[in-house]
């Protein structure tokens, strides 16, 4: 039997920004954090998804998700051409490489700037619920961003554990998800 998951964000904050990658990543992250009294507010930063078209699906299917919880979703602006600019020499680094964690450190940047500026104090992602990326790399990126706001706390969570990746899999079949095969950027195709 798996010990049961315990929540503890940073000052006991009841609402938290979630940088969300994708409706199948968070979902089981918002209905854990729901059912324990904290109410996220989900960011959608994420410029590095290519092509254009697969941006706008995986953004559709987080604001279905939203809005079928009554939660808010802020949709950061899309400029891929700036992404790639901030991603040249990386191109051919392998995944969880030097390009993946500059690029977690481009995008929790952008929301630890949001959550400064609307008052938010805790900021998590959802990037650390796949076993494709690395939970180092990942806190590493988020206490960067944090660190250039003293009123935002990065939340360093494993989204993996505590039955979240088992009840993600029943919610992508609840509602019938788009579930994409690559981490969203052109190099990971």
């Amino acid at each position: 039997m798996k010990k049961k998951f315990e929540i503890e964000v940073p000052g006991g904050a009841t609402k938290v920004l979630l940088h969300t990658c994708c409706a199948p990543c968070s979902s089981a992250i918002i209905e854990f954090m729901l059912k324990n009294g904290v109410t996220p507010i989900i960011y959608y930063s994420n410029s590095n998804i290519f092509p254009l078209e697969e941006y706008l699906i995986r953004k559709n299917e987080c604001t279905r998700y939203a809005k079928s919880l009554g939660l808010e979703i802020v949709d950061d602006d899309y400029d891929h051409e700036k992404w790639r600019a901030e991603m040249v020499g990386l191109e051919d680094e392998p995944e969880r490489g030097g390009r993946c964690l500059k690029c977690f450190k481009y995008r929790l940047l952008r929301a630890a700037r949001y959550a400064h500026e609307n008052g938010l104090t805790v900021l998590t992602t959802t990037l650390a619920s796949s076993r494709w990326k690395s939970l180092e790399q990942i806190e590493e990126a988020g206490n960067f961003a944090a660190s250039h706001f003293p009123d935002v706390t990065f939340w360093a969570q494993n989204w993996r554990k505590g039955g979240l990746s088992e009840r993600r899999i029943q919610i992508i079949k609840e509602y019938n998800f788009y579930n994409q095969r690559y981490c969203g950027c052109e190099f990971s195709m």
